[in-house]
């Protein structure tokens, strides 16, 4: 193992419970051992993936177990059975050298993720009333105080009462008994932290009470403080109890956060608060600070994507480190070797690390062989993990099956859905022809290649990549830059993949295979107005280095082209989005936290945004366009892009033994194409 990384590898306490070294496997929304959307139950995807890495990891806390179910609304400690079966999985992590602190929550308030399907239903009195056994809307957005919801317009959420709160806590204190008895190293409480409802409650622009719970410092944090006391009283004073809690909350106001380097005014929790509350909920028996950044209207410091510089949190949570004398564990794009120089010179305590961990359930092992190469790094795109998502006149638009199944990776399908995606060894081994080398088709040839089948693959320019080398080559897109560089590495280890750069196949009968994979992508849309052709497109653009004029009109504002405008204004252009829809980045499969973090940018910096508008002529200095409210307008622009979108772009060829994948039957993202190639290459 490299020395710079020893740190890391060190033991530590929490409480009386000793930890083998200082990486945590964060808690992620989806990873409940006690089942998420569904009625409670212990969740065996969840403890196999647990399993799994607990070889290497150090503490381990599975995502958020609700005090109460999601659906029925039976009290956690209410289902004994299920605790019996945590026993046996205890006993197996404890094997393998690991602790486990399973991480309880109040509740999410306003933050609660609501559905568009969901919003019709709380707003109509005879539906809410109807769906209260299975699904109760009025208790899960219970908040603080009447608040807007984070998730929609349309929704008042309701002040939570005493009652409902007195409730809560001793539902954790029976909770955390029913784990301690179950061999639970401890649990954490969640949360003063990210805008979930303990954290409403700290918050003077989410808790406006005047009764006991509201007012003052010490009845904002009142009810954070009577869950631990409630605990510590039930469990022991030695039995250890983590907080998961964010040091700055980072709002400017409800739905708007700031972004980094932002001068601003604090409207949530500020550093000053946050120094006195650190050491308050200390003294009043938390065990531990598990902590980060932001709330769900700051989202992108919680789950930062990749605009947000790597670990983005620690100077925050370091300083919060030097006004208490428990642990401090860190996370947010947290890096290894910035890590393992924190915890050394005591600025942090430990390492938190989640998404890294469904991409690649072994890369600790990696890090530690010296094998940093071999990681599959996580790109921070939550396609697959948590890709809720929310623009303008929607609620969260992310997908049913996806809300009940979190915690899923785009770059690897078999992270916690062990039963449908699984490698086996091919009953026959085929010759197998994939035409096109970007994501799709390199995914396919070594799906293909670890089943026993060999494979030509087929790349028509003289690199792997494809479109995504575009994608990728933005400055801050170093994770998506390693990401193409891994596969690569990947295809030339296999001696059962064979690689024809510089080669275009168009002829079936020419490929000579058994099985042919048609991965060719697609072609970028074309703007039908005069004067087009003065447009760059996009992906053009972006493998040019995005050299243009000053002045840059964006047509489309999607991801590509938001990402195209942030990139602009990193290198000091002065870039205009034109959008024909009523919001930036009006789609399913982006997580609120990339989206709303471009749209904050855009704000902060005063970048224009022409919403609601149409594109009627490029001319040779300026884009005519008509506004929403019918204003013709003439935009100065030294430089025009355009990105409106892609269509499927497949070979035409036909028969049983062709399969078209990825973006060649619908455009996508890395989840569809890389998801698609398994469904695909699991059945040759």
């Amino acid at each position: 193992m490299d020395a710079k990384y020893e740190a890391l590898f060190t033991p530590w306490h929490v409480g009386n419970v000793e930890i083998r070294n200082r990486i945590v496997l964060f808690p992620m929304g989806g990873t409940s051992l006690f089942g998420w959307m569904e009625p409670n139950h212990f969740d065996r995807e969840a403890a196999n993936f647990f399993l799994r890495r607990a070889d290497e990891a150090g503490l381990i806390i599975p995502g958020i177990a609700p005090l109460r179910d999601t659906l029925g609304g039976r009290w956690l400690h209410q289902n004994k059975a299920m605790f019996r079966e945590l026993r046996p999985f205890m006993e197996l992590i404890h094997k393998k050298g690991a602790k486990l602190f399973v991480q309880l929550t109040a509740g999410m308030g306003r933050s609660w993720a609501i559905t568009d399907e969901i919003v019709p239903i709380h707003t109509n009195p005879v539906l809410r009333k109807l769906a209260k056994p299975i699904i109760d809307t009025d208790y899960q957005l219970a908040s603080p105080s009447e608040l807007p919801s984070r998730w929609s317009d349309k929704i008042k959420c309701r002040a939570m009462t005493v009652a409902e709160i007195r409730e809560i806590i001793e539902a954790f204190a029976r909770t955390a008994a029913l784990c301690k008895a179950a061999g639970v190293d401890g649990v954490e409480v969640h949360a003063v932290h990210e805008g979930y409802l303990l954290d409403q409650f700290t918050l003077p622009y989410t808790n406006r009470r005047t009764d006991e719970y509201g007012g003052s410092f010490e009845n904002r944090y009142r009810f954070a403080v009577e869950v631990v006391q409630a605990i510590k009283a039930e469990c022991g004073a030695d039995f250890p109890v983590s907080l998961r809690y964010s040091a700055v909350s980072k709002v400017k106001d409800f739905g708007v956060g700031a972004v980094p380097g932002e001068d601003y005014t604090e409207l949530g929790r500020g550093m000053a608060e946050s120094e006195r509350a650190a050491r308050y909920l200390q003294d009043a028996g938390y065990d531990m600070l598990n902590a980060d950044n932001g709330t769900y209207d700051s989202w992108y410091w919680s789950h930062p994507p990749a605009y947000m510089p790597r670990s983005c949190n620690l100077d925050d949570v370091a300083h919060i480190r030097k006004f208490v004398d428990i642990p401090v564990v860190c996370a947010g794009r947290m890096e290894p070797e910035t890590a393992a120089q924190a915890i050394a010179s005591g600025r942090i305590d430990a390492m938190g690390v989640a998404r890294q961990f469904l991409v690649d359930p072994d890369w600790i092992a990696k890090l530690k062989n010296g094998r940093e190469e071999d990681i599959h790094p996580c790109i921070c795109c939550h396609n697959g993990c948590f890709n809720f998502a929310h623009y303008k006149g929607h609620a969260n638009v992310q997908d049913f099956s996806d809300t009940r199944g979190l915690a899923r990776c785009a770059l690897n399908p078999e992270t916690m859905q062990s039963r449908k995606y699984r490698l086996r060894p091919a009953e026959k081994s085929k010759r197998i022809a994939v035409i096109g080398g970007g994501i799709g088709g390199m995914e396919a040839a070594l799906v293909c290649a670890k089943r026993g089948h060999t494979v030509e693959l087929y790349e028509r320019s003289n690199e792997l990549g494809g479109v995504f080398l575009a994608a990728a080559a933005p400055s801050f897109k170093e994770k998506d830059r390693e990401l193409i560089e891994w596969y690569r590495r990947e295809i030339a280890k296999q001696p059962r993949i064979s690689v024809h750069l510089g080669v275009e196949v168009r002829d079936a009968a020419a490929a000579g295979a058994d099985e042919i994979i048609v991965a060719t992508g697609a072609k970028a849309n074309r703007l039908a107005v005069p004067g087009a052709e003065r447009c760059v497109p996009a992906a053009e653009f972006l493998l040019g280095g995005c050299e243009s004029g000053e002045r840059v009109a964006v047509i489309g504002g999607g991801l590509t082209g938001c990402e195209i405008a942030y990139e602009l204004c990193l290198m000091g252009n002065k870039p205009v989005i034109i959008e024909a829809k009523n919001d930036l980045i009006a789609a399913k499969g982006v997580c609120l936290a990339n989206s709303s973090f471009l749209r904050d940018y855009f704000a902060a910096n005063g970048v224009p945004v022409y919403l609601e508008t149409k594109v009627d002529e490029i001319k040779p200095d300026a884009v005519a366009v008509t506004t929403a409210s019918g204003e013709k307008l003439d935009i100065p622009a030294d430089t025009v892009v355009v990105s409106v979108g892609y269509r499927s772009a497949p070979l035409p060829l036909k028969g049983r033994n062709v399969h078209v994948i990825g973006d060649a039957v619908r455009p996508g993202n890395l989840r569809t194409v890389i998801w698609q190639a398994w469904d695909v290459c699991m059945k040759l």
